[in-house]
């Protein structure tokens, strides 16, 4: 199934003990490249991450954000340092003694409260996270916005076949008038050529002359090959399009070899009628252009 470049996926989930959030985006880029934000802890996840999404995105500049929240309190121990506790507490019955001016009750309200603002009464000790598991929580969360992601891409690259397909059946159709008006321009010029030969020359026309200029006419400004290649690039991208593979390098080279056929078939024919198809196929092959930019 085809699949645009642009994606986004999100999974929120509260396992083991944590508040896991894995967001996955992507936007256009000629290659895979791959980056990710964790938790300074989880930063070793970053390269198991880059190979679980490898597995299933090949073109497209992809960001991965994770956050993870321990709500169970494992992974963190909190210890009272007593002794810088007891020694706020003696410097503060000091003040009964030393400085009798001040107001007593302000320290004989001293609570719980007022202990957690004293500078390092307390030490925060983070434990060693058990790397195995939290990996495992973390990727079953990563999987299910994997899959969220993948799914965006699939419904954008449907919508862009879509569009593209019809696109094409304009191409085609566009192909097949300059196929039908070819000869009869061929025929217009042997007729135009004809009579200014009469005009040139009163005596009479050389009717081998005309018809040798007529031919290296028609052999300039026949197109068939041009038609006929152009169709064939029609046929290979809807036959790509159809393929579950990864495919916008190879629709990018063919619409490249369209535009050089449409280029060709412009210079070749000075008809106004074929010169306003042309343009009209540049216009739809570039709208093409822009939208397999953007497939994977």
């Amino acid at each position: 199934m085809i699949r645009s470049m642009t994606g986004f996926g999100r999974e929120y989930r509260v396992t083991d003990g944590k508040e896991i959030t894995v967001e996955i985006r992507s936007v256009n880029h000629r290659y895979h490249e791959f980056s990710a934000k964790t938790p300074h802890q989880y930063k070793y996840i970053e390269e198991k991450l880059k190979s679980l999404i490898s597995e299933k995105v090949s073109r497209g500049k992809v960001e991965v954000c994770i956050t993870v929240h321990n709500i169970s309190g494992k992974e963190v121990r909190v210890i009272l340092n007593s002794d810088v506790v007891e020694c706020y507490l003696k410097a503060l019955h000091a003040l009964k003694i030393d400085q009798p001016r001040i107001d007593l009750a302000l320290i004989d309200n001293f609570s719980i409260a007022d202990v957690f603002r004293i500078p390092d009464a307390f030490t925060v000790i983070k434990n060693e996270i058990d790397e195995d598991s939290a990996w495992k929580s973390v990727r079953e969360v990563a999987v299910i916005a994997l899959e969220k992601f993948i799914t965006m891409r699939e419904s954008e690259g449907a919508k862009m076949k879509t569009d593209v397909l019809e696109r094409l059946c304009f191409i085609e159709k566009a192909t097949d008038k300059i196929e039908a008006v070819s000869p009869e321009i061929t025929v217009k010029h042997r007729e135009k050529l004809l009579e200014k030969m009469k005009e040139v020359i009163s005596s009479g026309v050389d009717e081998q002359r005309v018809l040798l200029e007529a031919a290296i006419f028609a052999e300039k400004t026949a197109v068939d090959e041009e038609t006929v290649r152009l169709k064939s690039h029609i046929t290979q991208i809807r036959e790509l399009l159809d393929k579950e593979n990864v495919v916008g390098r190879k629709l990018d080279f063919i619409v490249q070899e369209m535009n050089r056929e449409i280029n060709t078939i412009g210079s070749k024919v000075p008809d106004i009628s074929v010169t306003r198809l042309v343009v009209d196929l540049k216009s739809e092959l570039e709208k093409i252009r822009e939208q397999i930019q953007n497939i994977e």
